[in-house]
C-alpha cells in the first residue's frame, strides 16, 4: 500500500499576491508621474504665455513702449559753476543708448520724446581734514538737478519736474579734482535718472 505525502497547499491567492503587489506599486507611479506631468502637458497646450505668470517672469518691458526714441536737450546750469551741464547731458546720452531700448536722435525733429532739465545746484564740501595743519584731506561734489521727460507724441510727462541728486568725493593728495569729482557725480546722476525712466511697478 503506498505511502501518500501531503504537502501542505498553498493558497492561490498566494501566489498571485507578489505580482499584484508589484503591479500595484508600478500602478502608483505611474500615477504619479502622470500627477507630475500634468502642468507641464498644460503650458505645453497653453503655450509659454499661458505659464509666465506662474514662473514670475515676464516679457513686459521696463520702459514704455510708446516712444522710440529720445533728444536729449542741453541742462540749463543754474549754478556759478559752467561746464557741468555739458558733462551731464552727454552722460545721461550715453547712458539712454546703453541701458534703454530707446535710440538718441540729434534732431528733436527727428524724435518722438524728449528729455532735459535745470542743473539746480553744484555744491562743494569737505569732508575729511588733515589733523595738523587743516588743510581738506578729502572733499565732495553735490549735484541736483530737476529733469523732465516728455513724449512727443501724446503730450504725456512721463518724468514730471523730478529731483535728483548725486554725490563723488574726491582727494587732492590722489591727483584728483572737481573736474573729475563732478564727472563722476554726473555719471550717477544720468544713472538715476534712466532709472525713473523705467516703468513704475
Amino acid at each position: 500500500m503506498e505511502t501518500l505525502i501531503s504537502r501542505p497547499i498553498q493558497p492561490e491567492n498566494s501566489k498571485r499576491a507578489p505580482v499584484r503587489y508589484g503591479r500595484l506599486v508600478l500602478w502608483i507611479l505611474g500615477f504619479g508621474f502622470r500627477v507630475s506631468a500634468v502642468p507641464s502637458v498644460l503650458c505645453f497646450l497653453l503655450g509659454a504665455g499661458g505659464c509666465a505668470g506662474s514662473t514670475g517672469y515676464s516679457n513686459t518691458s521696463l520702459f514704455p513702449d510708446d516712444v522710440d526714441s529720445v533728444y536729449v536737450e542741453m541742462f540749463d546750469n543754474r549754478s556759478f559753476r559752467r561746464g557741468t551741464e555739458f558733462t551731464l547731458s552727454n552722460a545721461l546720452a550715453k547712458r539712454i543708448e546703453a541701458q534703454t531700448p530707446y535710440k538718441v536722435v540729434s534732431s528733436r525733429d527727428r524724435a518722438d520724446s524728449i528729455m532735459g532739465g535745470q542743473l539746480v545746484a553744484i555744491g562743494e564740501s569737505i569732508l575729511t581734514l588733515e589733523r595738523d595743519l587743516g588743510r581738506p584731506l578729502e572733499k565732495e561734489v553735490i549735484l541736483t538737478a530737476v529733469v523732465n521727460w516728455k513724449s512727443l507724441k501724446s503730450g504725456r510727462l512721463m518724468i514730471n519736474n523730478q529731483t535728483v541728486t548725486a554725490v563723488a568725493s574726491y582727494s587732492e593728495f590722489q591727483g584728483q579734482d572737481f573736474t573729475y569729482a563732478s564727472a563722476v557725480a554726473a555719471n550717477k546722476l544720468a544713472e538715476k535718472v534712466v532709472q525713473l525712466m523705467e516703468n513704475p511697478w
